[in-house]
């Protein structure tokens, strides 16, 4: 089967509250002969959210593996083997040089997070989800988990380009290929609550500022109906969520270290101890001083 070109109007990126992160390709060829980096790399991640008119045709592939997670809407790929479309909580695998064309639907645009592999066990661990180039497409068992990893990666690399996050960003890749492999669905087993999966995903980085929209993203839903599921389930706005987390660990800190208010404040993510202070005292009803010198237990 001939790949037709893609249609002019397709939009490579340029979506509104999209993320996307691409190493420089000198910086590629380099990690890829050192040791740590060589059997997985990610060089290219994004996040599109309801990516109208996007697609991408390449008649001779590409040179890396591409793993796209859909997490709302829907969208199709066409490879040799056919046309293959896409759904909210599945995830497409296209190996490295297989000619493809894939574009989100005009209708109901997809919403994906995306990123290219290449390393010496990239092969084994894209076979291993059971995806082939007859059939791209697999199911996933938890889409929040690989999604929140997948984050975890664009986090990781829009913080800066060294060897120390482009290992955290293969380990984060490793754990997201693996659940697409061990946590395909099976009948009969529900799925988990997308809501709490971005509980965890805010439990395991308090001092990051997530906004709403990203929350949503993860969880494959639109803004409104997430906010409405997480007061739900929370008792609080996600913004607000987030604050109290960030000022449970502050009140660890406090309790069991001599860090002064603004290493305290740093640690939880508050670049300016004075609205730490303030944020803290809004939700304590004292500052981090008094609270420090209060008796406890």
């Amino acid at each position: 089967m001939i790949l037709a070109p893609a249609t002019p109007t397709l939009r490579r990126e340029g979506f509104p509250g999209q993320r996307m992160r691409v190493l420089p390709r000198p910086l590629v060829a380099e990690a890829r002969r050192t040791r740590p980096l060589s059997p997985l790399l990610v060089t290219d991640v994004g996040y599109f959210p309801r990516a109208s008119t996007h697609g991408r045709s390449r008649a001779h592939g590409a040179p890396e593996h591409i793993v796209i997670v859909c997490a709302a809407g829907r969208g199709t790929c066409t490879l040799p083997s056919g046309v293959h479309p896409v759904h909210a909580g599945q995830a497409l695998v296209i190996p490295a040089g297989l000619p493809h064309r894939y574009e989100a639907d005009a209708d109901e645009p997809w919403t994906i997070w995306w990123m290219h592999l290449v390393g010496q066990q990239v092969p084994d661990l894209l076979a291993a989800t059971g995806a082939t180039p007859d059939q791209p497409v697999v199911g996933l068992g938890d889409p929040a988990r690989v999604i929140s990893l997948v984050d975890t990666i664009l986090r990781r690399m829009e913080r800066d380009e060294t060897t120390a996050s482009l290992l955290a960003s293969a380990g984060a890749a490793w754990h997201a290929m693996a659940l697409l492999a061990a946590d395909r669905p099976t009948i009969g087993r529900q799925q988990s609550d997308p809501i709490a999966a971005t509980i965890e995903h805010l439990r395991a980085n308090v001092a990051t500022r997530i906004s709403l929209a990203d929350l949503a993203g993860m969880a494959g839903l639109s803004v409104s109906h997430y906010a409405a599921l997480f007061r739900r389930a929370t008792g609080y706005g996600a913004l607000e969520f987030q604050t109290r987390l960030r000022m449970g660990t502050a009140r660890e800190l406090l309790d069991t270290t001599d860090r002064p208010i603004a290493s305290v404040a740093a640690e939880v993510g508050f670049s300016d101890p004075l609205y730490f202070s303030r944020q803290f005292h809004r939700i304590h009803g004292m500052s981090p001083t008094e609270y420090r010198s209060h008796d406890k237990g």
